[in-house]
């Protein structure tokens, strides 16, 4: 051959080689890889593209999931919002420091406990919040004393979508701050919080950065911008559809900003709904029983995926006990810091996904609320409430949890009961409650779901219709 067209050959080759590889991957001066944790609110285990849904639209999401690896039997440490934040940003089982039940105003989440954020920034990361805190408002429990370099969003668990007279005042823990700074908005709230993500990758893209990623979508209220529900007039879940449709456009926007910047292979991205879906946002939980507030699979059992292209093969399931504890234990691991963060109840996901170990996570999970409690060991799991008789599945052969085992195999019973009771007594007692009203709501759907009936009570106002009909 002649020297010359191999040289040339040669060269191109090079120049394609290089050109592949910077197209698709730019690393940071550490070589660590970005962080995001997006972090969707009471979102429907059926109601994603990668689960299965046929009738909201999650383009975007489907598609960074198809790129990623998605976990089959993930599971939230709590049914409700508060907790579940503070099991996943500490890594630990919340109970432990009393954050059991969900919070009002003023429960704040224990500042001797290390957040995922406050781990990462001593590592050398950029760390930034946006969206929903609900972890605590007072000073000292605030996001950027928590951990995070920048915060924007609101520190109480719901609010408007939209610009709200009554929510949007300077000390209302609904209106939106930035850092500690009341600020204001315009249009929809999720666009927002899309747009600031993309703002702070595109001033931070030259180092590591962690972003904890957590709209209100698609909690109530059931508010979605015009444009979004005369894209679904006539759907069944109008609504839902909508706030799903504009949920999917902002991560579709921060995903492109990531490609935009080649930012996006040397990215671990986990996708996730804090609990299940609610009784009252349209969600589908199908075909899991149950939903948001209790501990059947359709409360805790969540969509869940991680990416990061240039470490993981995409493309695939996983079908190995897992949990949103585990989300801190694996960035410390992609962060290098492991080793540094002791009393971890999460482990790293890693080594189950490269093949490096096999073999599930996690054998046993435990939840408890209250006067509720659960305990997965395998493939059983218990659900005990006060004052009822316990119920047990085996959820590898009824996912829907209808064939109560308990007289069946009083052996796992015992099992499972010695293993919840020992777990009980490494925690603390809770905090706070959330009052007599929603304990007894909960405790009824609990006796319902359990009995396998028609749930007669959701919310206070059917509480107290029930009640006023009994009498």
């Amino acid at each position: 051959m002649n020297t010359k067209i191999f040289v040339g050959r040669a060269i191109w080759l090079l120049l394609i080689i290089a050109a592949l590889t910077t197209s698709s991957c730019k690393t940071n001066q550490s070589g660590k890889p970005n962080i995001i944790v997006m972090l969707v609110d009471d979102a429907g285990y059926a109601d994603f593209g990668f689960m299965g849904c046929e009738d909201l639209q999650t383009p975007n999401i489907d598609n960074l999931a198809s790129r990623g690896v998605v976990f089959t039997d993930a599971h939230v440490s709590a049914s409700v919002c508060g907790p579940s934040r503070a099991g996943l940003i500490t890594g630990r089982y919340q109970q432990r420091f009393g954050f059991e039940c969900n919070p009002g105003d003023g429960a704040v989440l224990d500042s001797n406990e290390q957040t995922i954020a406050a781990a990462l920034k001593k590592a050398g990361y950029t760390t930034a919040a946006f969206g929903k805190w609900h972890l605590g408002a007072k000073p000292g429990y605030r996001p950027t004393e928590r951990g995070f370099d920048y915060y924007w969003g609101f520190l109480a668990g719901g609010r408007s979508y939209f610009p709200n007279p009554t929510q949007d005042v300077e000390g209302n823990t609904r209106a939106i701050t930035e850092n500690t700074t009341h600020v204001t908005f315009d249009g929809y709230l999720t666009d927002r919080l899309g747009e600031k993500a993309v703002d702070f990758i595109d001033r931070n893209k030259d180092n590591p950065f962690f972003i904890y990623w957590a709209p209100n979508a698609v909690h109530t209220p059931m508010e979605a911008a015009e444009e979004d529900l005369k894209k679904f007039e006539g759907h069944p879940r109008q609504q839902l559809a909508a706030m799903t449709w504009a949920l999917d456009r902002a991560v579709g926007n921060i995903v492109d900003k990531l490609e935009q910047e080649k930012l996006l292979d040397n990215t671990l991205i986990f996708f996730l709904s804090d609990n299940g879906g609610a009784h009252n946002n349209q969600s589908s939980c199908l075909p899991l029983k149950g939903w948001k507030g209790n501990e059947f699979e359709g409360g805790l059992r969540v969509a869940f995926f991680a990416t990061w292209a240039s470490k993981l093969k995409g493309g695939r399931e996983f079908d190995g006990l897992s949990s949103s504890m585990d989300i801190f234990a694996t960035s410390a691991d992609a962060a290098g810091i492991l080793e540094q963060c002791e009393g971890l109840d999460g482990v790293s996901l890693l080594p189950y996904l490269t093949g490096e170990t096999e073999g599930e996570p996690h054998s046993e999970l435990f939840w408890r609320k209250d006067q509720k409690a659960a305990a997965r060991i395998n493939d059983y799991k218990l659900i005990r409430v006060e004052q009822l008789p316990s119920v047990m599945y085996n959820l590898s052969e009824d996912i829907g949890e209808t064939n109560n085992l308990v007289d069946k195999n009083p052996e796992k019973l015992n099992e499972l009961e010695t293993k919840l009771s020992e777990w009980e007594k490494e925690l603390m007692d809770p905090l706070w409650t959330e009052g007599h009203t929603w304990d007894t709501i909960t405790w009824m759907i609990h006796q319902d779901l359990m009995n396998n009936r028609e749930v007669r009570v959701k919310d206070p106002a059917e509480l107290k219709e029930y009640l006023s009909n009994k009498n």
